[in-house]
């Protein structure tokens, strides 16, 4: 028998809210805590940690409801938030297509099946090599960053290659509330061609000459991890006189939409994001096919990391360390962003959180933290199962192997089973690239 997760309390010392957890989460009366019918506890014995936890049902329903709002072929998956073959196989099957950035997340993308055409290259120093590899693959569509990059599809084309589809990155030139690494749609930025120097219009003029592209379209992003919907509408309002003027089919506004990751955050849905922007789009006179990038949005709270705590160091009038066996190399948030998340014991999932604790990794940094302000029941105890939710986008997928600490699993979970997707790393993978 199991029940919901309870959200008791907006106290600090609540239970873990359940808005923080995926879809499919439910606790025992035990008050061991299960995703997608599987136990947490046993898929630790299973795979060991640190482990990183899909629920493969809340992924699926994302993209549908990505598609649902922007209709197929306008939701595309920007795999820079979380890639493996099947995390690429899955979005393709629920009719998304794939935004990718460089030539690994490309050959990951067809490695699993989806075919190039429903693939959208994106990066703002393409290499010719990889420019050479997507156009000799297919892909769908270039997202131009640079007049070097025209450069670059000319020569290519002028030596055989048969001219891509491509859309412009307009640089729309404002600032938006998060963190400054990931604004990308100020003036000052490496992204895009800026609209208010004349350099946007230049692109286009240019583009729409070549006889080595084919423009089909506009592309904006402002940012990520944005939680402001008028952020957004700000950026449309921002171009949509030049969107309008190029009269081209296709208009992608990018992702970025933010989630909550600690208690009293709020995000909008994609569907309250993604009803405001066609609503704009609309209202403004863009009559083009709208197309958005969710990445986070689809993944981050689909997954939670699990870890075991192996020292609990107590400081008398300082705080208490907790360590366990992963840390900055599964998730470089923090250390990057100075990004906040939560922590709870699966054993105890609806327990009051007394303890207030520092989740720190076992790298030799001081600066290895995982959560700098964290809280647990009371009877921790080394050995125990420690989870962060909302996991889902950029741990794994900017992970490292900092100290030579091994890459941790990967399972999805669903309907009472879990399938190993990205296994463990060895020790002897770590060798694979040393020559000596």
């Amino acid at each position: 028998m199991t029940e919901p997760v309870s959200n008791q309390s907006d106290h600090r010392n609540s239970a873990l809210p359940i808005d923080l957890l995926s879809d499919t989460a439910s606790v025992a009366g035990d008050g061991a805590l299960s995703i997608g019918g599987v136990d947490l506890a046993g898929l630790a014995d299973r795979f060991g940690t640190p482990l990183f936890v899909y629920d493969e049902a809340q992924l699926r329903n994302r993209c549908r409801e990505a598609i649902s709002v922007f209709g197929p072929g306008g939701a595309i998956y920007a795999t820079k938030a979380f890639l493996c073959r099947a995390m690429a196989r899955l979005a393709y099957e629920e009719g998304m297509r794939l935004d990718v950035a460089t030539s690994g997340e490309l050959h990951v993308a067809l490695q699993a099946g989806v075919p190039a055409e429903a693939l959208e290259l994106h990066g703002n120093n393409k290499s010719t090599e990889e420019l050479e590899q997507a156009l000799q693959a297919g892909v769908g569509r270039i997202v131009v960053d640079s007049f070097d990059e025209m450069t670059r599809i000319e020569s290519l084309v002028a030596d055989g290659c048969a001219a891509p589809k491509v859309l412009l990155r307009i640089n729309p030139g404002i600032e938006v509330h998060t963190h400054e690494h990931v604004q990308t749609g100020n003036l000052d930025s490496k992204f895009g061609f800026p609209l208010s120097t004349g350099q946007a219009e230049e692109a286009v003029e240019r583009a729409a000459a070549s006889i080595a592209m084919d423009l089909v379209g506009i592309h904006l992003h402002i940012g990520s991890q944005v939680f402001s919907v008028q952020n957004f509408l700000q950026g449309l309002s921002t171009v949509a006189p030049f969107v309008v003027e190029c009269g081209l089919p296709e208009f992608v506004v990018g992702g970025g939409l933010g989630v909550a990751y600690v208690q009293g955050d709020e995000a909008p849905s994609i569907t309250e994001w993604g009803t405001a922007i066609l609503s704009s789009c609309r209202e403004q006179g863009i009559t083009a096919q709208i197309s958005v990038e969710p990445g986070r949005a689809i993944t981050a709270s689909a997954a939670l990391t699990l870890y075991t705590v192996g020292t609990i160091k107590f400081i008398p009038g300082v705080r208490t360390y907790v360590s366990v066996d992963g840390g900055m190399s599964d998730n470089p948030r923090p250390v990057l962003y100075g990004s906040g998340y939560e922590t709870f014991l699966p054993r105890a999932a609806n327990a009051r959180r007394e303890m207030p604790i520092r989740l720190v990794g076992k790298h030799c940094e001081s600066g290895d933290l995982l959560v700098r302000e964290g809280r647990v029941p009371a009877d921790l105890a080394v050995g125990d199962l420690i989870a962060t939710p909302v996991t889902g986008a950029y741990g794994h997928s900017m992970g490292s192997n900092y100290n030579k600490v091994l890459r941790p699993a990967v399972v999805f979970v669903a309907e009472g089973q879990a399938r190993l997707v990205v296994r463990r790393e060895t020790l002897e993978d770590l060798l694979l690239t040393d020559v000596g």
